[in-house]
């Protein structure tokens, strides 16, 4: 009898281990499979606010190059507000000329680096990289955050599975050319422009400077800021002496390239050879030492060799 009995017990315990093993397998079979990551593309079209990004990669044919697995990027992608501050939306985007397609891509290849950076990696001032339109931009981290050409990163390392995307507020648009070239090619500065070739007529032309290899930062006061200081128009900048406008001219000037993100607070050493003070504030604002402060109004212009940042006023050394 006794061995009679072990035969259903033997029988019971393999009927429980299958079942822990039908059981077992069962489970896993239920269980939810990764969710894979979505590529860049994937990734802008899942963040309702760059839906005006999405519509530009599509008008500009970039969207195969930014889904493309075999890729590694940086993406600094601006945000539908950044494109409306330039005057884009995504209807205005759709009916773009081939002309305006083209310009378009140069500004959307300005925000791509062909490598992976995370932010953690940027942890210094003006690191330069090259874009996939072939123009450098800056890269600089602060106790205040992280900044792309003094644009502030508002949502960083967004994971894709062909790179990295930085949310920024601020369309980042490609340099014209030279500090002189951006200068003239800029509105508002037609009187600066005009005090510039005033002040070529001496021996040491300004353009030598603004158009060398700098870098340098140029604090370029608006015709409002010429007017205000007496100088009503070109005409009234040819008659002034061009000694004394290169003097003046070379005091908005300082001998680095020093994006919004950077400016240093405190005296400041200009390439006339004083110093102007940069205090922070909403917006920030420089002084000289016989000219009340400028306020900051327009910033981080890029230039080839530097950086163009708007004044209202003129600064007097």
């Amino acid at each position: 009898m006794k061995t009679k009995q072990k035969f259903p017990r033997l029988l019971t315990l393999a009927l429980a281990g299958l079942s822990l093993t039908v059981l077992s397998s069962s489970c896993k079979d239920d269980e939810p499979m990764p969710t894979p990551v979505p590529n860049i593309v994937q990734l802008a079209q899942s963040d309702t606010s760059l839906s005006i990004l999405v519509s530009a990669v599509q008008k500009a044919d970039l969207g195969d190059a930014l889904s493309n697995n075999s890729s590694n990027l940086t993406v600094f992608a601006p945000t539908n507000n950044a494109f409306r501050a330039l005057g884009y939306t995504s209807a205005s985007i759709g009916t773009l000329d081939m002309a305006g397609v083209a310009a378009l891509k140069k500004v959307l290849l300005h925000h791509v680096l062909g490598e992976k950076i995370p932010a953690s990696a940027i942890t210094q001032v003006n690191i330069a990289k090259v874009t996939l339109n072939a123009d450098s931009i800056y890269a600089s981290g602060n106790s205040a955050g992280v900044f792309i050409n003094g644009v502030k990163v508002e949502k960083a390392n967004l994971a894709a599975s062909n790179g990295i995307v930085h949310v920024i507020g601020k369309v980042l648009l490609p340099p014209v050319g030279n500090l002189r070239e951006t200068a003239i090619s800029t509105p508002g500065f037609t009187l600066l422009v005009a005090a510039v070739l005033r002040a070529d007529s001496t021996t040491n032309a300004i353009s030598n400077a603004l158009t060398g290899p700098g870098p340098l930062t140029v604090f370029a006061p608006t015709d409002a800021a010429f007017r205000a200081a007496g100088f009503a128009d070109a005409a009234a900048i040819t008659a002034a002496p061009p000694y004394i406008l290169r003097n003046i001219l070379l005091y908005h000037v300082v001998g680095a390239r020093v994006f919004s993100g950077d400016l240093p607070l405190g005296a400041v050493k200009t390439v006339q050879g004083t110093n102007v003070t940069i205090a922070a504030g909403n917006p920030p604002t420089v002084k000289g030492t016989n000219s009340e402060a400028a306020k900051i109004i327009v910033t981080d212009v890029a230039a080839k060799n530097g950086v163009i940042h708007a004044i209202d006023k003129v600064l007097l050394p």
